[in-house]
């Protein structure tokens, strides 16, 4: 009685875990460039069921549940015309390489939505993190005067890929770090970029609502087991005294 009171906890404490993962996705439904994530689920220890003699059964049973991963679906948006001089859309796969002036760290965005920073006498074109974007021989972009009706910039903006994208590690800020597993980066030459337009967020609202809702009944039953295995459990130690 005691394995289906904790097997039960434990499924409720899970099931919270993917309620914080659509609770994110719907807290960015309008970051741009944003891409939804999914808890994915793993059984826990399953043993077998013995007889009374002590002899193993085919039956089984199991521990519980816990959230093994969260999924991340890289899958394009659709680009949304804006006024910004400096907002860009990725139409196919890859993503933006992006470094860190202060740690040197390399990530990784969909987000096009840059700006001018000035640092010395020049200025660089970064994301929203202050992050310097990188051309397609990974040297920060700098951004000159307007020649005609565009400005210059020191190099081509570069769109990079991986071989596998699986495991790549969010940080938090709509940026991705890389992984032993996903491999080197390697640009992407005939990626389409589209100025004045940023890549709207990939979350589908509609199927994150079917997702809380399977959740909410999911968690409410793990809530109602534990409930029952302690009455259960009461009436018992009850009838011991």
């Amino acid at each position: 009685m005691y394995t289906s009171f904790y097997t039960a906890a434990r499924g409720a404490m899970e099931e919270q875990k993917k309620f914080d993962v659509i609770a994110n996705n719907f807290a960015n439904v309008n970051n741009y460039g944003y891409k939804s994530k999914s808890a994915v689920f793993s059984d826990l220890m399953y043993y077998n069921l013995n007889n009374y003699r002590g002899d193993d059964t085919p039956l089984k049973a199991g521990v519980g549940i816990a959230v093994e991963k969260t999924n991340t679906n890289f899958d394009p948006s659709a680009p949304m015309t804006t006024d910004g001089e400096f907002d860009y859309t990725i139409l196919d796969d890859g993503f933006f390489m992006l470094l860190s002036p202060v740690t040197g760290e390399v990530t990784y965005s969909r987000n096009g939505h840059f700006s001018m920073s000035q640092r010395g006498d020049q200025f660089y074109l970064v994301n929203d993190n202050g992050n310097l974007v990188l051309d397609q021989n990974q040297n920060p972009i700098i951004v000159g005067d307007i020649v005609g009706t565009e400005r210059e910039m020191s190099g081509e903006i570069g769109v990079y890929g991986f071989d596998i994208l699986d495991g790549m590690q969010s940080n938090g800020r709509n940026e991705f770090t890389p992984t032993a597993k996903n491999g080197l980066p390697y640009l992407m030459r005939g990626a389409r970029l589209v100025d004045h337009t940023l890549e709207m967020s990939g979350v589908d609202t509609a199927e994150e609502i079917s997702r809380m809702i399977e959740t909410q009944r999911a968690y409410s039953y793990a809530l109602k087991m534990v409930q029952t295995s302690d009455e259960v459990m009461t009436t018992i130690n009850g009838l011991r005294t």
